[in-house]
């Protein structure tokens, strides 16, 4: 039997960390790689991938083991399943979906943290998306944000690096997160943490806007996991702080936001120097033509899991509430929509400019409203402290920029306001998805000029979709006709809050 196949064929014979006396240094002289010349297509010869693995040490990958309930299923039990639970499959040998966390045969030190965060059942996503990561194949996976992706790839994440080779002395990680924002990276940190504590996994940050220090000293050291934005990765490649010679887990979480963030040059960069038979899972909450083409560049052979559909639509837990107006009413409108709304529950507001964000912010709190900002300008400390009192409710009011727009995971928050209209109906999906989160409710509030008729249209597809009243004046931009010149605004959108503005 080869030393790299540690199951025997039993799930729950994963090798233990604690107990595993290592394999040596890893690989040597194998970063360069061009991640095209194996995977230029999906459907790329098993040859040519043959030609590119010469002389690289093996790894173990497929760690599946299909669960007797699982196999039972029927064809017809699992498309009832997948059609129930809106999974939308494409590939080669799909595995069948998984009903419970038993199901995955996850080890037990994964099954304890499960139990321990208290969860039930699997979300659509985890249901389809653990079997097919279990099984070491590359792994295309289109979810909205809030739909639990993140345990999708962590956990299986956690069962790779307890298989491989324990790190040596110079070995960079084993596993490589790609977020495209600072927030997006701690927050899967934070989980990362939570469920690689028990097998004793170590991880890292790495982002720019705070003292290299500490991140240089945690890879030095030696971590199995890092989460990092792309521009300070590369920094630390470059600087020779790590290397990815060890990397055989990439996920590219929120490739969508990354390409709009103009990452795409350096993510391929950081893709050419990991192996060409690394797993790749590669996430996206939609999928747009240039999103699809960088994954034929990056995926070999994937499986495609769909929830809900590819189509751009809005998560249907959230009312959303269109009202149009002008550029001049927008702020007397914000101040009687949260004179109507505020009850001590969280508000987030967002902006398109840095500038406006810090201006209304000022006002607000001049007008006695406990509001605090984030954006791209503030230093990562003042960005830290202003989450952890919007979290904490502290101030229940938080302007942001679309730097908080995705992968801000703040529990609780009950309504979204869109101070300006984004400039993508993405954008608009995935800043209202901040709220209605985990199955709870929200509510969105969206002010419309006549500076953003060109939206209106796929604006109203959205908002049909999802079962929501479509404001006549917003129908009437949809036509093609002007704005009206007096434009109503929010009425009776919840209870007046009593207790004053006693937070400043």
């Amino acid at each position: 039997m080869s030393r790299y196949d540690s199951r025997s064929g039993d799930p729950a014979s994963y090798r233990d960390r604690k107990s595993d006396s290592g394999f040596g240094s890893g690989l040597s002289g194998a970063a360069g790689y061009s991640s095209s010349s194996s995977k230029k297509d999906y459907e790329n010869s098993d040859t040519q991938r043959k030609v590119d693995l010469d002389g690289l040490t093996p790894f173990e990958k497929n760690f599946y083991v299909e669960s007797e309930n699982v196999a039972k299923m029927t064809e017809r039990e699992v498309e009832e399943y997948r059609t129930k639970r809106e999974i939308t499959v494409e590939g080669r040998d799909v595995p069948k979906p998984i009903k419970t966390f038993s199901d995955a045969r996850f080890p037990e030190y994964v099954m304890q943290e499960i139990v321990k965060a208290g969860f039930t059942e699997p979300t659509a996503i985890q249901a389809q998306g653990w079997p097919m990561a279990l099984k070491g194949r590359d792994l295309i996976g289109i979810a909205e944000t809030g739909s639990g992706k993140t345990l999708s790839y962590l956990l299986p994440a956690i069962v790779h690096v307890n298989a491989q080779p324990i790190l040596s002395p110079g070995d960079g990680p084993i596993v490589l997160v790609l977020a495209p924002t600072r927030e997006l990276a701690v927050q899967i940190q934070q989980e990362a943490t939570k469920f690689g504590a028990s097998s004793k996994i170590k991880n890292t940050c790495i982002y720019g806007g705070v003292p290299k220090g500490p991140q240089v000293r945690d890879l030095q050291k030696g971590v199995e996991i890092v989460i990092a934005t792309p521009g300070r990765l590369i920094d630390m490649l470059e600087s020779h702080h790590t290397n990815l010679r060890r990397v055989t887990y990439l996920v590219l979480d929120e490739a969508d936001r990354m390409l709009d963030m103009g990452f795409e040059p350096q993510m391929k960069k950081i893709v050419s120097q990991i192996r060409p038979d690394r797993q790749t899972l590669y996430w996206s909450a939609t999928w747009p033509k240039e999103v699809e083409l960088l994954a034929r560049q990056f995926l070999y052979n994937p499986y495609k899991v769909v929830i809900g559909s590819s189509d751009l639509k809005a998560n249907h837990s959230i009312h959303q509430h269109v009202d149009i107006m002008t550029e001049n009413q927008k702020y007397n409108k914000l101040v009687k929509l949260l004179d109507d709304i505020m009850d001590g529950s969280r508000i987030l507001i967002f902006m398109d400019t840095k500038k406006g964000c810090d201006q209304i912010t000022r006002q607000l709190r001049m007008d006695g409203w406990p509001a605090l900002s984030i954006h791209g300008d503030k230093s990562q400390a003042e960005r830290d402290w202003v989450l952890s009192e919007f979290k904490a409710g502290k101030s229940p009011i938080m302007t942001a920029t679309d730097v908080a727009a995705r992968g801000l995971d703040v529990k609780d928050v009950k309504y979204v306001i869109n101070y300006d209209f984004p400039g993508s109906l993405e954008d608009y999906v995935h800043r209202i998805g901040r709220t209605g989160r985990a199955g709870a409710k929200g509510t969105a509030y969206t002010f419309f000029t006549a500076a953003n008729a060109r939206f209106a249209k796929e604006l109203i597809a959205i908002l049909q979709e999802a079962g929501q009243k479509v404001n006549p004046d917003l129908a009437a931009m949809g036509r093609g006709q002007p704005p009206p010149p007096g434009h109503g605004g929010f009425r009776d959108r919840g209870r007046g809050y009593s207790g004053g503005r006693s937070w400043n």
